[in-house]
């Protein structure tokens, strides 16, 4: 019965990486193309995603626990660990429910850093065309935080736009 319970959460943690995969993709896609109209969406869908996640974690735990004290293993172990102390069929189970949550944490992984890039990028982007519109530039930073403006220079201007 606790085998059981523990897949089942395990199988809905599996669901939930899944659609943090694909929303962390959408979100890489609207930044690709662009349309940062929609970003503010796709980070409240992730922000929903992770949360979902944390509850279904702390399901999982408890769920391990008591898997793991029926088995004789020591609190918090870890799936690896439980589906080698387990009878067939749970150890395949158990195994399978593994190796793919390291292969959807490896996606979640790779896509959030190209997303962070581009957010670096857009936001780098962003704040020299804002510069440039505004006339200033900033050159240092003073020990308090406060940016050091510039306003001055040469500009070379097209008047026949």
């Amino acid at each position: 019965m606790e085998m059981d319970r523990l897949s089942q959460i395990l199988w809905r943690e599996r669901e939930l990486l899944e659609t943090l995969a694909y929303r962390l993709e959408v979100e890489r896609m609207v930044l690709t193309g662009g349309r940062t109209r929609w970003l503010v969406n796709v980070t409240r869908e992730i922000e929903e995603v992770l949360a979902d996640l944390r509850a279904t974690e702390v399901l999982r735990a408890t769920a391990a626990d008591e898997v793991a004290e029926r088995l004789g293993l020591t609190p918090n172990p870890s799936l690896g660990a439980l589906a080698e102390a387990a009878a067939d069929p749970w150890e395949s189970i158990l195994l399978d429910h593994r190796d793919a949550m390291l292969t959807l944490a490896r996606d979640i992984a790779e896509t959030s850093e190209d997303a962070k890039g581009l957010i670096t990028a857009g936001y780098r982007s962003a704040r020299e065309t804002l510069l440039a519109i505004g006339g200033t530039t900033t050159s240092s930073y003073t020990p308090g935080g406060q940016a050091v403006v510039n306003a001055g220079g040469a500009r070379l201007v097209d008047r026949s736009l």
